[in-house]
């Protein structure tokens, strides 16, 4: 059992800042999941997962949709459906696909990633994707698809950034896959509608439960035709499921409710990095808040004394040594931010 188990078995969590995934579902939200209609999915007679589906698609701009239970989960299937075994994709070194999804699609598919170098916000340039693309020669594999994602740790990449990066990667023959998993967060940020960030793109996996506040469920949205196969992979990774329209019901009451909303997330980040940095030992780049996500440098050696001392308050960090992120959500307002600042400056007093 490691501290966060122990005081959690001591204490419940008051104020959790680990990431925006521990968000628990409102009152309304389980009142929508507890009246759905629902079906068996696999034979797609779920009337609620369909109409979740047909929602996404048409927020994100593309043909069809497909309810999985995991962004990693759809991100697995989308890839899967894009490439065959031997294929490349190309993709950055710290995209979510190449470094936090266990090597999924090298593993049960047989695909290669090629990592591209990106920069302290998570962006390659078009030139970095036309020179990994590699040569028709057997010595090679064969590039297939380029892999985008946006938000990355909360920097926001702009519409006109992603039609510059899909654009080299279909000039080079590459279909495009975009993980948005905080997607919305971008569009709020943007002030844009979502399907004008993902035109360029042909695939996007749209996550409902960071900041969007539901338990579950991620929904891939593409073509017709690739939506048939990543139905196809969804069942070859075990991922059918049945009567889960009670799970489709908190994603449309989330689309409905919890997108705008999402703002005060982006606020609640930046009160929290001007409060942080009013403490001496304590710094936080402002200026790279640019969503819920901030993160915050502690002296060498306090990292784990941190979060012990925090965590028998019942408020939990992520990891780190040097460097902490917070995230902000649903589930945390002003007075919780308060104490947070309040506790984190006491402790180093």
């Amino acid at each position: 059992m490691n501290y966060h188990d122990a005081a959690l078995h001591n204490k419940p969590a008051l104020i959790d800042l680990r990431s925006d995934t521990v968000t628990k579902p409102t009152a309304a939200m389980r009142q929508a999941m507890a009246t759905a209609d629902v079906g068996d999915d696999v034979y797609g007679d779920d009337p609620t997962v369909n109409e979740l589906q047909d929602r996404v698609a048409t927020l994100l701009g593309k043909q069809a949709g497909l309810f999985v239970a995991s962004g990693t989960q759809s991100n697995l299937v989308a890839l899967l459906s894009h490439c065959q075994r031997g294929d490349e994709l190309l993709v950055g070194d710290c995209y979510h696909v190449h470094r936090y999804e266990a090597g999924g699609v090298s593993v049960l598919g047989g695909v290669m990633m090629e990592a591209i170098g990106t920069d302290h916000r998570g962006l390659m340039t078009p030139s970095q994707i036309t020179k990994a693309v590699k040569p028709d020669d057997p010595h090679c594999p064969i590039s297939r698809l380029l892999c985008l994602e946006n938000t990355i740790s909360g920097h926001v990449h702009d519409v006109e950034v992603i039609a510059s990066l899909a654009k080299a990667g279909k000039d080079s023959g590459l279909g495009v896959h975009l993980d948005g998993a905080r997607l919305m967060n971008a569009a709020v940020k943007l002030g844009v509608p979502a399907k004008q960030i993902v035109d360029p793109v042909d695939s996007v996996s749209l996550c409902l439960s960071k900041g969007l506040g539901t338990p579950a469920g991620s929904v891939l949205v593409g073509s017709h035709d690739f939506i048939a196969r990543a139905r196809r992979m969804r069942k070859l990774v075990g991922g059918g499921m049945r009567q889960v329209g009670i799970l489709a019901a908190a994603g449309i009451y989330a689309l409905n409710h919890h997108v705008d909303r999402l703002a005060d997330d982006h606020a609640m980040a930046r009160r929290l990095a001007d409060q942080l940095n009013e403490i001496g030992p304590i710094a936080v780049d402002a200026d790279l808040v640019e969503t819920n996500m901030l993160f915050m440098a502690v002296p060498e050696g306090a990292a784990d004394p941190l979060r012990t001392h925090l965590a028998s308050r019942g408020i939990l960090l992520g990891g780190g040594d040097r460097v902490i992120r917070l995230v902000t959500h649903l589930d945390i307002d002003v007075k919780a931010a308060d104490q947070f600042a309040a506790e984190l400056a006491n402790f180093f007093q």
